[in-house]
């Protein structure tokens, strides 16, 4: 039997992987592991846990400096990006950024690792995501949950869904999922949603999307693609407010104005804010973090975090 590995290429996502006929996917690019640490600079302490079931699903836990044993922080519960394929919530990109936002807002920060496509096609990413908020939300009850970060400090009357490009996709599904969960008599409140570049859908088929997804199940409509062709769907957000951040040389910068106007059209009653970086291109804050328009940004997430909600 001949065991070479075939040449024949069945689908090519240059630059970030190619699958081959057999089954076999070649990557591009890799993101080594970081680890966690107590970071010198910003005093945030972090952690790596593993979340039943085991199913490969995991957070990095932050912690940032607190003033008492049981000081209670906002919780920003972190999506990464990288189009659904590539990065890592331990990646050299994403460890420092988490560190920074830590501190700069004091709060908790859950950093989601979820399986990536196309070795896990969707909706893996969106399942592991949601695993991930329920293991958070498992704290709530009476400070009993597996992690004593969290039972000592989180305010989960605080809690934000944050995530950049895909991440932020992901998070709106979370928020979409949560809010059928959570009623308006519960302890548990998601005061907001950062939304950093979302990546979402036009109605028109989408490369990135239908390679990662099995074939043919995924409609240009989907709800998770495309939340802004489903006005009932973002009525009933259960968060009273929603950032949306996007950047002028954004090749997507028309998607986050159409998520904009759809929910603003819509019968969702809470506060909707936008803020656009000019001269900027997609999730340029990641690679350049101490640049100007990156601590402007910066900025604008903590504000929205540490607003009065009253």
């Amino acid at each position: 039997m001949d065991s070479t590995p075939s040449t024949e290429v069945h689908h090519d996502a240059h630059p970030y992987f190619r699958v081959y006929k057999d089954g076999r996917i070649e990557r591009f690019t890799e993101f080594p592991y970081t680890p966690p640490s107590e970071d010198p600079q910003t005093g945030v302490k972090s952690k790596d846990i593993l979340i039943p079931p085991e199913n490969n699903v995991s957070v990095r836990l932050y912690l940032p400096r607190t003033t008492t044993p049981d000081e209670k922080l906002p919780i920003i519960i972190y999506i990464h990006g990288g189009a659904f394929v590539i990065e890592s919530a331990f990646s050299r990109v994403y460890h420092p950024y988490l560190n920074s936002l830590a501190a700069e807002a004091k709060a908790i920060a859950v950093s989601i690792e979820y399986r990536l496509a196309p070795e896990h096609p969707i909706p893996a990413c969106y399942d592991d995501s949601w695993i991930a908020f329920e293991w958070v939300l498992a704290h709530a009850s009476s400070a009993q949950g597996p992690e004593a970060w969290i039972n000592n400090h989180a305010d989960f009357a605080r809690i934000f869904l944050a995530g950049d490009s895909a991440g932020a996709n992901i998070a709106h599904d979370v928020m979409v999922r949560a809010s059928e969960k959570i009623g308006p008599g519960d302890e548990v409140k998601i005061a907001g949603m950062i939304l950093v570049h979302p990546f979402f859908g036009d109605g028109k088929p989408d490369k990135i999307f239908s390679s990662i997804a099995p074939d043919s199940s995924i409609s240009c409509d989907d709800p998770r693609l495309h939340p802004m062709a489903h006005p009932d769907l973002l009525s009933r957000l259960v968060c009273k407010r929603v950032l949306v951040l996007t950047a002028e040389k954004d090749f997507i910068r028309e998607r986050s104005l159409l998520y904009y106007s759809a929910l603003k059209k819509s019968r969702w009653d809470g506060e909707l804010e936008m803020m656009e970086t000019e001269e900027e291109g997609h999730c340029f804050h990641l690679p350049n973090p101490t640049s100007e328009r990156a601590r402007v940004l910066m900025k604008r997430i903590v504000t929205f975090i540490n607003q009065d909600p009253s």
